[in-house]
């Protein structure tokens, strides 16, 4: 019996992800400007010294619970090659290794700040202090991770959020080096040149960085994720105009064109992380000649296909078969779409409906190839490699 090969494309767990990590950033900002508070002593007849105080430790307890839905949800989603311990052991992970260390360096940070907290009657104040004086390097390192590991850092909304919480930190301490001025005035201007130049920094790294194009593969993304052209991915395809260039490839005309797929598949067995591989061989007939070969990798589903981490596609004429090779945009049910490219040749959009039968394992279908108008790149609009 025919079912569906995959499905791909925003999940729920990708959004509570990348919905959990903003939130916790707002989280931990809030923290930080209470914690500034709190160290002037600053009160009012609305707002009294315990409520602050209070307010503070409930804030970073739900940093904690915030922080905790943003790993579990990164580490299950499976798109990224991240496991449970490159949550708390820093910069061994095989994905943005600095940016995701950065992000375990922070959630250990915060972890220590709660526990000791928690602790403060037992640890004594002298020593919950100086230990408490590392949330103010937690923040800093938090915001490089967000926006060093984030594949939506240039989202208008992400991008805001994030420069909001930079300013809201930024005003909190200006306003904390101006109480008691003029005492120890040295170490106040020195701390006052380092709150200034750090935002042109930040903003300097930000445009050169994360904001341009090919961050994903400077940033550490492993070549399994990344396209051979490196560009972004979109969500709908749209057929591109007829093409008079002339094919380099002999056996295959200019785009566009169709041609019947007929097949078989076969069916990896599970690695160590639960995932399998569905490759599929076929051969190409009607108005052109060839093979086409897709492999899909993914969680197993219960109908027999994956759920896709990864798709790539071969295309060419028979004497050539992978002159045109590239990846899987989108995989809904039996229909696929994919960008593939070969040397000296024009990029290629393929638009496949392909069934398998996995009790005899034959796969029949169509594909139609179309002039490209955009490239691939990262799941979810990662635009830049």
């Amino acid at each position: 019996m025919s079912t569906a090969l995959a499905t791909t494309g925003p999940t729920a767990l990708w959004y509570l992800a990348r919905g959990s990590g903003v939130v916790a950033m707002v989280l931990l900002t809030a923290s930080v400007v209470l914690g500034i508070v709190t160290s002037v002593r600053w009160s009012s007849p609305r707002w009294p010294r315990f409520v602050i105080e209070l307010l503070h430790r409930n804030v970073g307890l739900l940093v904690v619970v915030f922080l905790a839905i943003h790993i579990a949800t990164v580490v299950i989603d499976g798109f990224a090659p991240i496991g449970w311990k490159d949550a708390v052991l820093p910069f061994v992970s095989a994905y943005r290794p600095l940016w995701l260390g950065l992000g375990a360096v922070a959630f250990d940070l915060v972890l220590a700040l709660v526990v000791t907290s928690l602790l403060r009657h037992r640890i004594g104040q002298r020593t919950w202090r100086v230990l408490h004086w590392f949330a103010y390097l937690c923040w800093p390192v938090a915001v490089l991770h967000g926006l060093g590991a984030g594949t939506d850092t240039a989202v208008g909304v992400v991008l805001g959020v994030t420069l909001a919480c930079v300013f809201a930190v930024l005003v909190s301490v200006w306003w904390r080096l101006a109480v008691g001025w003029p005492a120890r005035s040295g170490t106040r201007l020195a701390a006052l040149g380092v709150s200034l130049v750090a935002p042109v920094l930040l903003a300097v790294w930000l445009v050169s960085g994360p904001l341009a194009a090919g961050w994903a593969r400077t940033a550490g993304t492993p070549k399994s994720l990344l396209s051979p052209s490196g560009a972004g991915t979109s969500g709908t395809l749209a057929a591109s105009p007829p093409s008079t260039a002339p094919s380099t490839a002999s056996s295959l005309p200019a785009p566009p064109f169709s041609a019947t797929v007929a097949g078989s598949s076969a069916r990896s067995q599970p690695d160590a992380s639960g995932r399998v591989t569905i490759s599929l061989s076929t051969a190409l007939s009607g108005e052109v000649t060839g093979s086409l070969d897709v492999e899909l990798r993914g969680q197993p589903l219960a109908s027999g296909g994956v759920y896709l981490d990864q798709g790539t596609v071969a295309l060419g004429p028979t004497s050539r078969p992978d002159l045109y090779h590239g990846q899987v945009v989108t995989l809904e049910g039996n229909d696929i779409i994919a960008d593939v490219r070969g040397d000296s040749t024009p990029s290629l959009e393929l638009l496949m409906r392909l069934s398998v039968d996995h009790s005899s394992g034959d796969v029949t279908g169509t594909m139609r190839a179309v002039t490209a108008e955009r490239g691939t790149g990262e799941r979810e609009g990662a635009a830049d490699d």
